[in-house]
Protein backbone atom coordinates (compact mmCIF):
# COMPACT_ATOMS: atom_id res chain seq x y z
CA UNK A 1 0.00 0.00 0.00
CA UNK A 2 2.73 2.43 0.97
CA UNK A 3 4.78 1.72 -2.16
CA UNK A 4 1.83 2.53 -4.42
CA UNK A 5 0.96 5.70 -2.53
CA UNK A 6 4.58 6.83 -2.69
CA UNK A 7 4.64 6.19 -6.44
CA UNK A 8 1.42 8.10 -7.18
CA UNK A 9 2.91 11.65 -7.13
CA UNK A 10 5.48 10.59 -9.74
CA UNK A 11 2.98 8.87 -12.03
CA UNK A 12 0.50 11.75 -11.65
CA UNK A 13 3.27 14.16 -12.64
CA UNK A 14 4.00 11.98 -15.66
CA UNK A 15 0.31 11.96 -16.61
CA UNK A 16 0.09 15.76 -16.34
CA UNK A 17 3.23 16.21 -18.44
CA UNK A 18 2.05 13.73 -21.10
CA UNK A 19 -1.77 13.53 -21.05
CA UNK A 20 -1.91 11.58 -24.31
CA UNK A 21 0.37 8.77 -23.21
CA UNK A 22 -0.87 5.28 -22.39
CA UNK A 23 0.13 4.57 -18.79
CA UNK A 24 -0.64 1.11 -17.40
CA UNK A 25 0.15 -0.34 -13.97
CA UNK A 26 0.89 -3.83 -12.64
CA UNK A 27 -0.66 -4.16 -9.18
CA UNK A 28 -1.44 -6.73 -6.51
CA UNK A 29 -5.23 -7.35 -6.62
CA UNK A 30 -5.65 -6.34 -2.96
CA UNK A 31 -4.40 -2.81 -3.75
CA UNK A 32 -6.41 -2.30 -6.93
CA UNK A 33 -8.75 0.20 -5.22
CA UNK A 34 -5.87 2.69 -4.95
CA UNK A 35 -5.94 2.99 -8.75
CA UNK A 36 -9.46 2.16 -9.88
CA UNK A 37 -12.93 1.97 -8.34
CA UNK A 38 -14.86 -1.28 -8.42
CA UNK A 39 -16.40 -1.85 -11.84
CA UNK A 40 -14.35 0.77 -13.69
CA UNK A 41 -13.34 -0.27 -17.19
CA UNK A 42 -10.67 2.29 -18.02
CA UNK A 43 -9.55 5.87 -17.66
CA UNK A 44 -12.05 8.54 -18.53
CA UNK A 45 -11.37 11.33 -20.99
CA UNK A 46 -9.80 14.61 -19.98
CA UNK A 47 -7.79 15.39 -16.87
CA UNK A 48 -10.48 15.40 -14.20
CA UNK A 49 -8.98 13.61 -11.16
CA UNK A 50 -12.40 12.84 -9.64
CA UNK A 51 -13.07 9.76 -11.73
CA UNK A 52 -13.40 6.05 -10.97
CA UNK A 53 -10.07 5.48 -12.73
CA UNK A 54 -8.37 8.85 -13.11
CA UNK A 55 -4.70 8.04 -13.60
CA UNK A 56 -3.96 4.85 -15.51
CA UNK A 57 -5.40 3.42 -18.70
CA UNK A 58 -5.26 -0.24 -17.80
CA UNK A 59 -4.45 -2.38 -14.78
CA UNK A 60 -2.60 -5.69 -14.94
CA UNK A 61 -3.28 -7.79 -11.84
CA UNK A 62 -0.34 -9.77 -10.49
CA UNK A 63 -1.00 -11.76 -7.28
CA UNK A 64 2.71 -12.21 -6.57
CA UNK A 65 2.15 -12.92 -2.87
CA UNK A 66 0.06 -15.94 -3.82
CA UNK A 67 2.58 -16.98 -6.45
CA UNK A 68 5.37 -17.05 -3.88
CA UNK A 69 3.42 -19.52 -1.75
CA UNK A 70 3.25 -22.04 -4.59
CA UNK A 71 5.62 -20.94 -7.37
CA UNK A 72 5.44 -24.20 -9.33
CA UNK A 73 1.73 -24.84 -9.04
CA UNK A 74 0.02 -25.11 -12.44
CA UNK A 75 -2.33 -22.23 -11.56
CA UNK A 76 0.63 -20.00 -10.72
CA UNK A 77 2.48 -20.85 -13.92
CA UNK A 78 -0.67 -20.26 -15.97
CA UNK A 79 -1.29 -16.84 -14.38
CA UNK A 80 2.31 -15.78 -14.99
CA UNK A 81 2.01 -16.86 -18.62
CA UNK A 82 -1.23 -14.89 -19.03
CA UNK A 83 0.37 -11.78 -17.48
CA UNK A 84 3.44 -12.11 -19.69
CA UNK A 85 1.24 -12.34 -22.78
CA UNK A 86 -0.78 -9.27 -21.75
CA UNK A 87 2.31 -7.20 -20.98
CA UNK A 88 3.97 -8.08 -24.28
CA UNK A 89 0.77 -7.23 -26.14
CA UNK A 90 0.98 -3.75 -24.62
CA UNK A 91 3.97 -2.89 -26.79
CA UNK A 92 5.40 -0.62 -24.12
CA UNK A 93 8.17 1.84 -24.91
CA UNK A 94 9.39 1.91 -21.30
CA UNK A 95 8.82 0.13 -18.01
CA UNK A 96 9.37 1.88 -14.66
CA UNK A 97 10.18 -0.14 -11.56
CA UNK A 98 9.14 2.19 -8.75
CA UNK A 99 9.33 -0.49 -6.08
CA UNK A 100 12.92 -1.59 -6.46
CA UNK A 101 12.25 -5.17 -5.42
CA UNK A 102 13.33 -8.38 -7.10
CA UNK A 103 9.73 -9.39 -7.79
CA UNK A 104 8.84 -6.02 -9.36
CA UNK A 105 11.96 -6.14 -11.53
CA UNK A 106 11.11 -9.69 -12.65
CA UNK A 107 7.55 -8.62 -13.51
CA UNK A 108 9.00 -5.69 -15.43
CA UNK A 109 11.14 -8.10 -17.42
CA UNK A 110 8.02 -10.02 -18.46
CA UNK A 111 7.01 -7.08 -20.65
CA UNK A 112 9.93 -7.77 -22.99
CA UNK A 113 10.61 -4.03 -23.23
CA UNK A 114 14.03 -2.76 -24.21
CA UNK A 115 13.85 -0.06 -21.49
CA UNK A 116 13.43 -1.21 -17.89
CA UNK A 117 14.25 1.78 -15.70
CA UNK A 118 15.10 1.48 -12.01
CA UNK A 119 17.22 3.03 -9.31
CA UNK A 120 20.96 2.52 -9.32
CA UNK A 121 20.63 1.53 -5.63
CA UNK A 122 17.20 -0.09 -5.33
CA UNK A 123 15.65 -1.39 -2.12
CA UNK A 124 16.74 -4.93 -2.98
CA UNK A 125 20.15 -4.43 -4.53
CA UNK A 126 20.10 -7.54 -6.71
CA UNK A 127 17.16 -6.05 -8.64
CA UNK A 128 19.50 -3.53 -10.26
CA UNK A 129 21.00 -6.25 -12.46
CA UNK A 130 17.63 -6.71 -14.15
CA UNK A 131 17.37 -3.03 -15.15
CA UNK A 132 18.53 -1.86 -18.57
CA UNK A 133 18.77 1.72 -17.27
CA UNK A 134 19.86 2.66 -13.76
CA UNK A 135 19.10 6.12 -12.43
CA UNK A 136 21.14 7.64 -9.61
CA UNK A 137 18.60 9.42 -7.42
CA UNK A 138 19.48 12.33 -5.16
CA UNK A 139 16.22 12.96 -3.32
CA UNK A 140 15.99 12.12 0.37
CA UNK A 141 12.36 11.03 0.34
CA UNK A 142 11.20 7.98 -1.61
CA UNK A 143 8.59 10.15 -3.37
CA UNK A 144 11.34 12.44 -4.62
CA UNK A 145 13.31 9.41 -5.78
CA UNK A 146 10.30 8.06 -7.67
CA UNK A 147 9.85 11.41 -9.41
CA UNK A 148 13.47 11.29 -10.53
CA UNK A 149 12.84 7.85 -12.02
CA UNK A 150 9.71 9.04 -13.81
CA UNK A 151 11.65 12.01 -15.19
CA UNK A 152 14.07 9.60 -16.84
CA UNK A 153 11.40 8.19 -19.17
CA UNK A 154 11.38 11.21 -21.47
CA UNK A 155 14.04 13.45 -19.96
CA UNK A 156 11.46 15.58 -18.15
CA UNK A 157 12.18 17.72 -15.10
CA UNK A 158 9.16 16.59 -13.08
CA UNK A 159 8.14 17.65 -9.59
CA UNK A 160 5.83 15.70 -7.24
CA UNK A 161 2.18 16.22 -8.14
CA UNK A 162 -0.86 15.92 -5.90
CA UNK A 163 -1.87 12.29 -6.42
CA UNK A 164 -5.03 11.33 -8.26
CA UNK A 165 -6.94 8.65 -6.39
CA UNK A 166 -10.15 7.06 -7.68
CA UNK A 167 -13.59 8.23 -6.61
CA UNK A 168 -15.95 5.32 -6.00
CA UNK A 169 -19.59 6.54 -5.83
CA UNK A 170 -20.70 3.62 -3.66
CA UNK A 171 -17.86 4.13 -1.18
CA UNK A 172 -18.48 7.89 -1.14
CA UNK A 173 -22.14 7.31 -0.23
CA UNK A 174 -21.05 4.95 2.56
CA UNK A 175 -18.61 7.55 3.93
CA UNK A 176 -21.35 10.20 3.88
CA UNK A 177 -23.36 8.01 6.22
CA UNK A 178 -20.41 7.63 8.61
CA UNK A 179 -19.37 11.29 8.45
CA UNK A 180 -22.32 13.32 7.12
CA UNK A 181 -21.28 16.36 5.06
CA UNK A 182 -23.40 18.69 7.20
CA UNK A 183 -21.85 17.70 10.53
CA UNK A 184 -20.02 20.39 12.47
CA UNK A 185 -17.98 17.92 14.54
CA UNK A 186 -14.54 17.30 13.00
CA UNK A 187 -13.33 13.70 12.93
CA UNK A 188 -9.90 12.25 13.68
CA UNK A 189 -8.81 8.89 12.29
CA UNK A 190 -6.43 6.82 14.42
CA UNK A 191 -4.60 3.84 12.97
CA UNK A 192 -2.84 1.82 15.69
CA UNK A 193 -1.40 -0.90 13.47
CA UNK A 194 1.95 -1.09 11.70
CA UNK A 195 3.82 -3.53 9.51
CA UNK A 196 5.75 -5.06 12.41
CA UNK A 197 5.96 -4.72 16.18
CA UNK A 198 8.99 -2.44 16.39
CA UNK A 199 7.03 0.30 14.57
CA UNK A 200 3.87 -0.15 16.66
CA UNK A 201 3.24 2.45 19.35
CA UNK A 202 1.25 0.83 22.21
CA UNK A 203 -2.51 0.72 21.73
CA UNK A 204 -3.02 1.88 25.32
CA UNK A 205 -1.24 5.13 24.46
CA UNK A 206 -3.41 5.57 21.37
CA UNK A 207 -6.38 5.14 23.72
CA UNK A 208 -5.11 8.00 25.88
CA UNK A 209 -4.74 10.17 22.78
CA UNK A 210 -8.23 9.22 21.63
CA UNK A 211 -9.72 10.15 25.01
CA UNK A 212 -7.90 13.48 24.98
CA UNK A 213 -9.30 14.29 21.55
CA UNK A 214 -12.79 13.23 22.57
CA UNK A 215 -12.54 15.50 25.63
CA UNK A 216 -11.73 18.35 23.26
CA UNK A 217 -14.90 17.73 21.25
CA UNK A 218 -13.57 15.69 18.35
CA UNK A 219 -15.07 12.51 17.00
CA UNK A 220 -12.53 9.67 16.92
CA UNK A 221 -12.65 6.74 14.51
CA UNK A 222 -10.20 3.85 14.82
CA UNK A 223 -9.21 2.05 11.64
CA UNK A 224 -9.01 -1.70 12.24
CA UNK A 225 -7.10 -3.21 9.35
CA UNK A 226 -6.83 -6.97 8.85
CA UNK A 227 -5.37 -8.49 12.02
CA UNK A 228 -5.59 -5.17 13.88
CA UNK A 229 -9.04 -5.66 15.40
CA UNK A 230 -7.62 -6.36 18.87
CA UNK A 231 -5.64 -3.11 18.83
CA UNK A 232 -8.76 -1.15 17.89
CA UNK A 233 -10.73 -2.86 20.65
CA UNK A 234 -8.12 -1.78 23.24
CA UNK A 235 -8.69 1.83 22.17
CA UNK A 236 -12.47 1.42 22.26
CA UNK A 237 -12.33 -0.03 25.77
CA UNK A 238 -9.91 2.67 26.91
CA UNK A 239 -12.46 5.32 25.90
CA UNK A 240 -15.54 3.47 27.19
CA UNK A 241 -16.63 2.94 23.60
CA UNK A 242 -16.46 6.61 22.61
CA UNK A 243 -13.74 5.91 20.03
CA UNK A 244 -15.42 3.74 17.42
CA UNK A 245 -13.50 0.87 15.75
CA UNK A 246 -14.13 0.78 12.03
CA UNK A 247 -13.54 -2.14 9.70
CA UNK A 248 -13.85 -1.10 6.08
CA UNK A 249 -12.68 -1.92 2.58
CA UNK A 250 -9.86 0.01 0.94
CA UNK A 251 -12.19 2.03 -1.30
CA UNK A 252 -14.25 2.94 1.79
CA UNK A 253 -11.08 3.96 3.65
CA UNK A 254 -10.16 6.28 0.78
CA UNK A 255 -13.60 7.91 0.87
CA UNK A 256 -13.56 8.22 4.65
CA UNK A 257 -10.06 9.70 4.76
CA UNK A 258 -11.18 12.47 2.39
CA UNK A 259 -13.52 13.65 5.18
CA UNK A 260 -11.28 13.64 8.26
CA UNK A 261 -9.66 16.61 9.96
CA UNK A 262 -6.57 14.66 11.07
CA UNK A 263 -4.91 11.24 10.93
CA UNK A 264 -2.79 9.93 13.81
CA UNK A 265 -0.70 6.87 12.96
CA UNK A 266 2.71 5.29 12.75
CA UNK A 267 4.63 4.50 9.58
CA UNK A 268 1.81 2.63 7.85
CA UNK A 269 -0.39 2.70 4.76
CA UNK A 270 -3.32 4.74 6.18
CA UNK A 271 -0.93 7.53 7.18
CA UNK A 272 0.46 7.68 3.64
CA UNK A 273 -3.10 7.60 2.28
CA UNK A 274 -3.98 10.65 4.39
CA UNK A 275 -0.91 12.43 2.99
CA UNK A 276 -1.91 11.53 -0.58
CA UNK A 277 -5.34 13.05 0.10
CA UNK A 278 -3.74 16.18 1.63
CA UNK A 279 -5.14 15.56 5.10
CA UNK A 280 -3.04 16.69 8.09
CA UNK A 281 -1.20 13.90 9.91
CA UNK A 282 0.66 13.23 13.12
CA UNK A 283 3.26 10.56 12.43
CA UNK A 284 4.65 8.49 15.33
CA UNK A 285 7.99 7.09 14.17
CA UNK A 286 10.59 4.78 15.65
CA UNK A 287 12.95 2.51 13.68
CA UNK A 288 12.00 3.82 10.23
CA UNK A 289 13.40 7.08 8.91
CA UNK A 290 10.77 9.80 8.32
CA UNK A 291 13.17 11.73 6.09
CA UNK A 292 12.86 8.85 3.61
CA UNK A 293 9.31 7.60 4.06
CA UNK A 294 7.61 10.02 6.42
CA UNK A 295 4.68 12.33 5.71
CA UNK A 296 4.94 14.27 2.46
CA UNK A 297 2.81 16.76 0.57
CA UNK A 298 0.56 17.83 3.44
CA UNK A 299 0.68 19.57 6.82
CA UNK A 300 2.21 17.25 9.37
CA UNK A 301 4.00 16.77 12.66
CA UNK A 302 6.45 13.90 13.09
CA UNK A 303 7.34 12.60 16.54
CA UNK A 304 10.55 10.58 16.77
CA UNK A 305 13.08 10.09 19.52
CA UNK A 306 16.62 11.35 18.80
CA UNK A 307 17.75 7.94 20.06
CA UNK A 308 15.87 6.05 17.33
CA UNK A 309 17.98 4.65 14.53
CA UNK A 310 16.94 3.23 11.18
CA UNK A 311 16.42 -0.50 11.55
CA UNK A 312 14.08 -2.61 9.40
CA UNK A 313 14.58 -5.77 11.47
CA UNK A 314 11.14 -7.29 12.11
CA UNK A 315 11.31 -7.18 15.91
CA UNK A 316 8.02 -7.88 17.67
CA UNK A 317 8.50 -5.49 20.61
CA UNK A 318 8.19 -1.70 20.14
CA UNK A 319 11.53 0.01 19.55
CA UNK A 320 12.94 1.66 22.70
CA UNK A 321 12.99 5.17 21.20
CA UNK A 322 9.36 4.81 20.14
CA UNK A 323 8.39 4.17 23.75
CA UNK A 324 9.80 7.53 24.86
CA UNK A 325 6.95 9.26 22.97
CA UNK A 326 4.10 10.00 25.37
CA UNK A 327 0.37 10.60 24.69
CA UNK A 328 0.70 14.25 25.74
CA UNK A 329 3.34 14.72 23.02
CA UNK A 330 0.93 13.41 20.41
CA UNK A 331 -1.98 15.46 21.77
CA UNK A 332 0.13 18.60 21.65
CA UNK A 333 1.07 17.99 18.01
CA UNK A 334 -2.52 17.08 17.13
CA UNK A 335 -3.83 20.21 18.82
CA UNK A 336 -1.51 22.43 16.79
CA UNK A 337 -2.62 20.87 13.50
CA UNK A 338 -6.31 20.82 14.40
CA UNK A 339 -6.19 24.47 15.44
CA UNK A 340 -4.96 25.31 11.94
CA UNK A 341 -7.52 23.02 10.31
CA UNK A 342 -10.52 24.51 12.15
CA UNK A 343 -9.35 28.14 12.09
CA UNK A 344 -11.68 30.47 10.10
Amino acid sequence: MGDILHALPAVTALRLAHPGWVIDWVVEPCWRALLAAEGSTGRGTGQDPRQPQPLVDHLHLAPTKEWRKAPFRLKTLHEIKVLRRALRAGGYDAVLDLQGAIRSAVVGRLAGCRRLIGEAEPRERIARWLFTERVTTLGAHVIEQDVELASAVAGDDLTPAKPWLPVDPVAEAWADRILPPDTSQPAVLINPGAGWGAKRWPAERYAAVAQGLIDRGFRVLVNAGPGEETLAEVIAQGTCGAAAPLTCSLDQLIALTRRIALCVAGDTGPLHLACALARPVVGIYGPTDPSRNGPFGTRFKVLRSPDSRRDHTRHTAPEAGLLTIQPEDVLRAAGELLAQETAP
